[in-house]
């Protein structure tokens, strides 16, 4: 099909009080209406510009295959009570408001169906195996793997037709409460890649895409054919009870966006997009 634009995104955590959320009202189980709170009606209005200007713009106007990279909703976890709803069936509604616009705006394979994926995220957030995401990506229509499944573990994905290069994704890679060793777990996580497929004279990626993080960071290295990448993605969630607890994501400002994996002309690169969300205003005595 020649398509050489890849959009992943990750993290929306559709059904947190501060995961990703469209202008409600939006009817709750039961008939309840809630809505969108401020911080999530600025960050709607990014998640507008991310979809109907960045991307535009970074593919040129071509075709481009749409991944979503794992945590689609926040589930019911850890005891936490800072859910908009704990009924998985809102969550839910809520996530398919934000992705049916996306999954029609993305290419088509030969038969007419999007080029839509999805990944699992973690057990947590989307269920024992995965099986909220599951679900939802059967709602969606997502391309379903050698078994079926409509969401996966992982992902191979080739850009730009059978003489293109290889890109793998997955949801989870290491973290670090110190940003001085940020890039760490990138650099394993390229090189660890490199030579499993070389133990078994399998091709490399040139391309690795991890989420969970929120963060996103890319690490480089020369290769024969260009540079191989190993990249994480922002997410589309601000900074909840839990990240107050953990060093570095305490004082750290949420970053939100999504990349771009494309292969070019000569090689494949990535650019990505990100905001943040400004400090908390200070308060003068």
């Amino acid at each position: 099909m020649n398509v050489r634009n890849a959009i992943i995104i990750s993290d929306l955590h559709c059904g947190d009080r501060v995961g990703l959320c469209p202008p409600g009202p939006h009817i709750l189980d039961q008939g309840g209406p809630i809505d969108a709170s401020d911080l999530q009606k600025r960050m709607w209005v990014w998640w507008t510009i991310f979809w109907d200007e960045w991307v535009p713009l970074v593919t040129r106007g071509e075709s481009y295959a749409v991944i979503v990279n794992g945590d689609t909703t926040d589930g019911r976890h850890h005891g936490s009570t800072h859910q908009m709803s704990q009924n998985l069936s809102d969550q839910k509604k809520i996530a398919l408001k934000c992705l049916e616009p996306v999954r029609d705006k993305c290419g088509k394979d030969e038969q007419g169906n999007p080029l839509f994926f999805m990944t699992r995220g973690t057990e947590a957030h989307v269920g024992p195996s995965g099986e909220n995401e599951e679900d939802l990506a059967l709602l969606l229509g997502a391309v379903p793997d050698e078994q079926g499944c409509r969401s996966r573990y992982e992902l191979w994905l080739r850009l730009g037709g059978d003489n293109g290069r290889l890109v793998n994704i997955q949801h989870h890679i290491g973290t670090t409460g110190s940003m001085a060793y940020e890039s760490t777990a990138l650099a394993k996580e390229y090189t660890e890649t490199c030579a499993e497929a070389g133990r078994w004279n399998l091709e490399a990626p040139a391309v690795v895409v991890r989420s969970h993080r929120h963060r996103c960071f890319k690490v480089e290295a020369p290769t024969e054919k260009g540079y191989g990448i190993c990249i994480t993605t922002p997410g589309w969630q601000l900074r909840t009870p839990f990240a107050y607890r953990l060093p570095g994501g305490r004082i750290s400002t949420p970053q939100l966006g999504g990349i771009l994996v494309r292969q070019g002309d000569e090689e494949m690169f990535t650019r990505s997009k990100v905001w943040n969300i400004q400090r908390t205003p200070v308060v003068v005595i």
